[in-house]
C-alpha cells in the first residue's frame, strides 16, 4: 500500500466528520447514531440527505454548499476516495456535511425508520449482469424504503443509458411518481444549481461526449415492487469496451469484486 494512501486512512481516523465503524462491533453494539444523527453529529436538526456510492464525495459537499438547511451524509465503503470530500469539510469547517464508511447493504443498521428524507445515487457502477447489484433494484429499494420518510424521494444520476432505461420502467411498473426525468441533462437547459453539481466521474464521461441523464421519483412506504423485464434493453457497450480493453492489459485479471 502506497504511503499516500496510508496518510489518508490516518486522516480518515482523525476527521471529526467520517464515521468508520468496524462490522463485527457494529453487529455487537449497534450503531451509537443510530436515529440520532442530527442531535449527536449535526448542529442543527434539518432534513437528512444521503448520496450513495459517493466516490469523492463531491456532490455530498456540492449539496452541503448550497444548502445549508439540511444535513448531508456520503457513504462509501473505499475511504481513499472519500478522503478528498472529507478534507475539504474538515478544512472549510462545513457543519451540514458528513461521511459514513460502509456497504450500502448495511445501510438500516444506520439509519432509524423515517429518519432519511431524500437519497441521491450518482454515477453507480449499471450492473448489468446483476440486477440484485442495482443500486435502484428492487432488493435495494425495499432498503431504502425501511429508512425513508414516507414518499421519500431517490434521485439517479447517470451516464448509462442501461441504468436509466432500467430504472424508468421499474419506476412505471410499480406507478411511481416522477418528479424530474431527462436523458438529456445539460442539453435541456433545465438543469438547476443541485443537479448541475459535477462528480469526477461525471466529468469523464462529459468529456467523451456521453449525456447525463436524471431520475428522481418517490419510493412509497409500502406495497409490494417488481422488477421489470429487461431482456430488451441494449447493453452500454462503451463500458464493457474500456472494461476488455482494460483486462488485456492486466497480467492477472482483477478479481469480479475489484473491476
Amino acid at each position: 500500500m502506497s504511503k499516500n494512501k496510508l496518510k489518508k486512512f490516518a486522516d480518515m481516523n482523525e476527521f471529526g466528520c467520517v464515521h468508520q465503524y468496524p462490522r463485527e462491533e457494529l453487529l455487537r453494539t449497534g450503531f451509537p447514531y443510530f436515529g440520532k444523527w442530527n442531535e449527536e453529529v449535526f448542529s442543527s436538526a434539518g432534513p437528512i440527505v444521503l448520496e450513495l456510492g459517493c466516490g469523492r464525495g463531491e456532490y455530498t459537499v456540492g449539496l452541503a454548499r448550497h444548502d445549508a438547511s439540511r444535513n448531508h451524509i456520503g457513504i462509501d465503503i473505499k475511504g481513499a476516495r472519500m478522503w478528498t470530500g472529507a478534507s475539504e469539510v474538515e478544512r472549510e469547517g462545513i457543519k451540514n456535511a458528513a461521511f459514513l464508511r460502509c456497504e450500502i447493504e448495511n445501510i438500516t443498521r444506520f439509519f432509524a425508520p423515517g429518519e432519511v428524507e431524500q437519497i441521491w445515487i450518482t454515477f453507480p457502477d449499471p450492473q448489468m449482469q446483476k440486477t440484485r447489484k442495482r443500486l435502484t433494484s428492487t432488493r435495494f429499494l425495499e432498503m431504502y424504503r425501511q429508512i425513508l420518510r414516507p414518499e421519500g424521494i431517490i434521485n439517479l444520476k447517470t451516464d448509462s443509458p442501461f441504468l436509466y432505461e432500467y430504472t424508468r420502467r421499474l419506476v412505471k411498473l410499480n406507478d411511481m411518481e416522477v418528479i424530474v426525468d431527462t436523458d438529456d441533462l445539460y442539453g435541456s437547459g433545465k438543469a438547476d444549481p443541485v443537479e448541475s453539481i459535477k462528480t469526477y466521474y461525471e466529468q469523464q464521461w462529459l468529456s467523451r461526449g456521453k449525456k447525463i441523464k436524471l431520475l428522481s421519483f418517490r419510493l412509497p412506504a409500502e406495497g409490494p415492487l417488481k422488477e421489470p423485464e429487461t431482456d430488451d434493453i441494449p447493453r452500454d457497450d462503451y463500458r464493457s469496451q474500456a472494461r476488455r480493453a482494460n483486462s488485456a492489459n492486466r497480467k492477472t485479471p482483477l478479481p469480479e469484486s475489484e473491476e
